[in-house]
């Protein structure tokens, strides 16, 4: 088990800039994926950006060149820099925590969300 612990939400104004963090009970460089999710308001959960456990990343199309995600296994921590901020972006951002156990069985581990709005 681990626990995932989301920090750095908060208000800005469209433009703006924000670091989340998701710090992590134990060791992440156990888990195949660590990723950003959100779900903003009337909407379904989605994949924002992952990173491997190789370092290999993958983005939405919505957020390429303005969010980087990134892994520190040392720290144990993941990071979601946002840069450019809209007001679409406004949601709760979710931590996950992917280890992938076979063809047929992932463990999902979540924290439990930060809310980011974007506002003027």
């Amino acid at each position: 088990q681990v626990q995932l612990v989301e920090s750095g939400g908060g208000l800005v104004q469209p433009g703006g800039s924000l670091r989340l963090s998701c710090a992590a009970s134990g060791s992440i460089s156990r888990f195949d994926v660590m990723a950003w999710y959100r779900q903003g308001p009337g909407k379904g959960r989605e994949v924002v950006a992952s990173v491997t456990s190789g370092g290999r990343t993958n983005y939405t199309d919505s957020v390429k060149g303005r969010f980087a995600i990134s892994r520190d296994n040392v720290k144990n921590t993941v990071y979601l820099q946002m840069n450019s901020l809209k007001p679409e972006d406004t949601a709760v951002y979710y931590c996950n925590a992917k280890q992938i156990n076979g063809p047929w069985r992932t463990d999902d581990y979540w924290g439990q969300g930060t809310q980011v709005t974007v506002s003027s």
